[in-house]
């Protein structure tokens, strides 16, 4: 009965996975043509969101446990943007929460780097102080 069950609750974990992926990739795609807040990362990366306007999120999964791991959050267009984000096998080495201030203009960047022995999924949070306020993150683990 309790492997029926774990069965059933890893099912519904993989389709809500598959469906906030394809929800952050519609939103993405309506993204606004002032630029990207985050360029594209090369064959490194596991997420890339070049633009997002307002609070959203997105999960993943398939960290290399042998690779090191960088998280990138950038943000324009005024305000702030908080990072929630969270190591699901791992969340002994979450790190703290943080905020980026967003210059109306050029993009501010922060990464965190997370280092190596990281495995599993892993997901993140941003509350942005403003529905216009735009985003970007990218989540990678370089050869």
């Amino acid at each position: 009965m309790k492997q029926a069950h774990r069965r059933g609750k890893a099912a519904a974990i993989a389709t809500l996975t598959t469906a906030l992926t394809l929800t952050l990739a519609a939103g993405t795609a309506q993204a606004s043509s002032g630029g990207e807040i985050i360029g594209y990362p090369g064959p490194d990366g596991l997420i890339w969101i070049p633009e997002q306007a307002g609070s959203s999120g997105f999960v993943s999964g398939g960290l290399s446990p042998r690779l090191d791991t960088f998280i990138t959050f950038g943000c324009a267009g005024g305000g702030t943007i908080e990072v929630a984000f969270r190591l699901d096998n791992h969340p002994d080495r979450n790190p703290a929460p943080f905020t980026v201030d967003c210059p109306e203009s050029d993009p501010a960047r922060v990464t965190v780097p997370l280092g190596t022995g990281l495995q599993g999924g892993f997901g993140a949070w941003v509350t942005a102080s403003a529905p216009s306020t735009r985003w970007g993150a990218t989540v990678v683990q370089p050869e």
